[in-house]
């Protein structure tokens, strides 16, 4: 199976009950934007909805950083960007861009998922079919350049 390099979403539209008082997409739909275009590159992997209801797995997030960099402002369209960082077989470390159709860089986002097994739930290993699509989606992206803005630690700057 070949992946693109990163992978990205359809255009997705902003809805207009996301738009906070000052005008612009509220934090929390950012969100919703960068876990819809995941929900697209799910699908290719074999997570899509049916996944749950034949096996009882799913996945899960465990941990998500976002940096807003630029306001969206209604009538935008984005596209969210999928890079996976890292994996094992319980896991997924990623990377993802919102790019608004004009090019620029609208927020980053990087993850942490799990794969689980709904009957506990706990984290459980994937099965081999799935395996072999995240390894083949990995070897896509490990070439690609280590994103800069992965492993952000959060502080306040102090004038010295």
């Amino acid at each position: 199976m070949q992946f693109d390099a990163p992978f990205m979403s359809a255009p997705m539209d902003l809805e207009e009950q996301w738009l906070d008082y000052n005008g612009h997409l509220n934090m929390a739909y950012y969100n919703v934007l960068f876990d819809r275009g995941v929900d697209q590159i799910w699908e290719q992997l074999g997570f899509g909805p049916g996944y749950k209801t034949r096996t009882n797995h799913t996945t899960f997030s465990a941990e998500f950083h976002v940096c807003y960099l630029r306001e969206l402002h209604m009538g935008a369209k984005v596209r969210a960007s999928f890079q996976l960082l890292d994996h094992n077989d319980r896991s997924f470390h990623f990377y993802q861009e919102l790019i608004h159709e004009d090019g620029w860089v609208s927020a980053t986002g990087e993850g942490l998922g799990l794969h689980i097994d709904m009957s506990g739930p706990r984290v459980a290993a994937m099965p081999d079919d799935i395996m072999a699509r995240v390894e083949a989606l990995f070897a896509s992206h490990r070439t690609l350049p280590r994103p800069a803005r992965i492993g952000r630690q959060m502080a306040i700057r102090h004038k010295t």
